[in-house]
């Protein structure tokens, strides 16, 4: 590689890295407590332990009588289903396209109808994954650090380009300890971040992918969802009233899409639905089939099952990436592993400002000397 280009990829690495870390320093923060969100939620959260009965489960449709009765002018959102215990999570609001803060959450026990959990978003996990989310701006908020995720990755490619002739004259893993302090830290950046590189790419990914959730899901619904409802492009209005059975328009789905379960019901005018259309999303059996849901569209007004298909490659990507962020594949050891990746990043992150914002700027030129050289022709003094 010559001089050249080891400049052109330095100038890279370097406004890329300045311009995302002190964002991605924020992730890693917010990041690392919300890997373990499930397991801070189960130990902060009183979860109401469900009546002894042998009752048998309640049809969707009373369910849902059951949440509209007592919040009379709403009508019904979304429902989904625990997996691990007879509770349905219905989502209510007075109109179909209501905001997050107009909807209410709660949970039912579908043995005996009661309630027993309001979805509350105002703790401080919620507050969190706002922040690591979307920074409380919503989607400017979303697409901006969806912008410094594209960044983030660009620097770590030109950080495997840059790697490569540094340690070229040296043994992997090598860190100086006896030489400057700032080519102590260069070591300890170029080998923590070669080897969460892997982990780096993935959850830069997937980070990316969520971050551009809405444009993503947008484009479903122009694509895919417009094609299969297309004989229904000329009715108007929101199919919301004298709705047909959900309990019906369920099992129609699981009859089109064998070996699944439901997760969850988007109701018509909703965003995972049509106008005219429930929504039904059904998952597989095992960790990874269970994230790649098919939808099936039940016309709500007539209970015919309309389409169930597949969903497009670009949102199965954006469905796996959302549980991969986190390392919600392979329980607590998984979670362990991010965790530690996570805070070699953090560190990387740091020992990349602390280069950059160091006592004594070394060259452009004296850099360039400092990567073919593998930091025998150091770019800067002790600091």
């Amino acid at each position: 590689m010559t001089s050249a280009t080891i400049r052109a990829w330095f100038l890279i690495h370097k406004w890329t890295s300045i311009i995302c870390t002190a964002f991605l320093l924020m992730l890693c923060i917010t990041g690392l407590p919300l890997i373990f969100h499930d397991e801070i939620e189960a130990l902060t959260e009183e979860r109401q332990v469900l009546a002894d009965t042998d009752a048998g489960l309640k049809t969707l449709d009373e369910m849902m009588a059951i949440a509209l009765s007592s919040r009379p002018g709403e009508i019904g959102l979304f429902m989904s289903f625990d997996e691990d215990r007879p509770v349905v999570n219905i989502t209510t609001g007075p109109r179909p396209d209501v905001t997050a803060k107009e909807m209410t959450i709660r949970s039912f026990d579908q043995r005996t109808g009661e309630l027993v959990g309001i979805i509350d978003d105002s703790g401080f996990m919620h507050f969190l994954l706002q922040l690591h989310t979307d920074m409380f701006l919503g989607l400017p908020g979303m697409l901006f650090l969806g912008v410094m995720g594209i960044l983030f990755l660009v620097a770590i490619v030109s950080g495997v380009v840059l790697y490569a002739p540094f340690m070229r004259k040296l043994p992997f893993g090598t860190v100086r300890t006896t030489r400057s302090t700032r080519l102590k830290w260069l070591d300890y950046h170029n080998l923590l971040g070669i080897v969460s590189l892997a982990w780096a790419l993935v959850v830069g990914l997937t980070g990316v992918l969520n971050a551009f959730d809405t444009p993503i899901v947008q484009a479903w619904q122009r694509g895919q969802l417009a094609a299969l409802t297309s004989a229904y492009g000329d009715r108007e209005g929101v199919v919301t009233r004298d709705l047909a059975s959900l309990h019906d328009a369920v099992e129609a789905a699981k009859a089109a899409v064998p070996n699944s379960r439901p997760q969850f019901v988007a109701f018509p005018g909703t965003a995972y639905s049509t106008r005219h259309h429930y929504g039904v999303f059904l998952q597989g059996a095992t960790p990874l089939t269970k994230e790649l849901l098919t939808p099936a569209l039940v016309d709500a007004s007539t209970g015919d099952l309309t389409a169930a298909r597949p969903m497009p490659w670009y949102m199965q990507a954006l469905m796996l990436s959302r549980p991969l962020h986190f390392g919600d594949y392979g329980g607590l050891p998984l979670k362990l592993l991010w965790a530690v990746l996570t805070l070699f990043t953090t560190i990387v992150l740091g020992s990349g400002l602390y280069l950059w914002l160091g006592r004594r700027t070394p060259s452009l030129e004296a850099r360039v000397r400092e990567v073919e050289t593998g930091g025998i022709q150091a770019a800067g003094a002790a600091e």
